[in-house]
């Protein structure tokens, strides 16, 4: 298997570019709307997040679970009079829609995707649409929040690349977003994370979900969990000790035991290290030195928290 060293010159350039003002990608994220009149009262008992307790204009994280209490689908919600904008991941829309269109039963509430092209941005830059704190939809272009930090991350809607590219955005690779989300420690759905997933062991529920609201969909593990248990994994970045980037799906080791593997790497600038994202068992906490292990080769490495912004715990 080949071993990527260093990274190309587009990729720094874009890394940095976006870093200081904004670089955008296109197909990895999604939006669609629930409208009708059941629209907001459906979504209150289906996703984690309290969405009667929402303000029209805000934006908030949730989950969509299975029965069960399992990872079904990570989301945004938005909150608006009378409708709901839920986004996911571009490549899971059509999955979503069809999960949370199994539970309408005598309820006035459809779901239809927003028709304008949509660019996942990444960057402080003041220029691009925004909404601080939440979303709005303005002349056309819509703009949410999706996170402050390490790296400031929204969407936008209705603007194509030309016109984000004269606000300051570049166009950056899935490379450039996978170093990105693993240092904000951003999962993704079917990499990551899949339906195996209890919702704590992503490190999202205090962002995602309402112990508050009422019943929903899946309730019943995450609230058990919270209230009196514990879970065996944590979503964790993985920082290598050494210039060599492994591959995805490489092993990790903990004294002698198996602890995990990688899911998503890359090469942080930042960081000046490669890292990685991965679901880690519990004992190996940040700041634990590990053992990467591949096919003939391995390297050390440390667990840190998330997000990566500072030392490993």
């Amino acid at each position: 298997m080949t071993i990527r060293r260093g990274e190309s010159g587009d990729f720094r350039a874009g890394y940095a570019h976006a870093r200081r003002v904004a670089g955008y990608a296109a197909d990895t994220l999604g939006l669609f709307w629930a409208v009708g009149p059941d629209a907001v009262s459906y979504l209150q008992g289906i996703v984690s997040q309290d969405i009667e307790g929402l303000a029209p204009g805000q934006a908030a994280r949730s989950f969509l679970l299975e029965p069960r209490g399992k990872l079904d689908a990570l989301l945004w919600v938005l909150r608006d009079e009378g409708r709901v904008g839920i986004i996911t991941a571009a490549a899971r829309q059509a999955a979503v829609i069809a999960s949370l269109s199994r539970w309408r039963l005598r309820v006035d509430v459809e779901f239809g995707r927003d028709d304008r092209r949509v660019h996942d941005v990444w960057g402080p830059a003041a220029r691009v649409p925004a909404a601080p704190g939440g979303w709005q939809d303005e002349d056309g272009v819509l703009a949410a929040e999706l996170r402050e930090g390490p790296v400031r991350r929204r969407l936008v809607a209705g603007l194509d690349p030309q016109a984000l590219e004269k606000l300051g955005a570049v166009p950056i690779s899935n490379r450039v977003v996978d170093v990105f989300r693993i240092e904000a420690g951003e999962p993704r759905m079917g990499v990551d994370v899949d339906g195996k997933t209890i919702p704590q062991e992503t490190g999202l529920v205090p962002e995602a979900v309402s112990f508050t609201k009422g019943c929903f969909l899946g309730q019943e593990l995450v609230a058990r969990i919270d209230s009196r248990g514990r879970v065996n994994r944590h979503l964790r970045g993985i920082r290598m000790l050494g210039p060599v980037v492994p591959p995805v799906g490489a092993g990790l080791s903990y004294e002698g035991k198996a602890v995990g593997r990688l899911t998503t790497v890359g090469e942080s600038p930042a960081l000046h290290a490669p890292v990685a994202l991965a679901l880690v068992r519990r004992e190996a906490l940040p700041g634990s030195r590990i053992t990467v292990a591949w096919e003939g080769a391995e390297i050390e490495a440390e667990v840190h928290g998330l997000p990566m912004t500072g030392p490993p715990g």
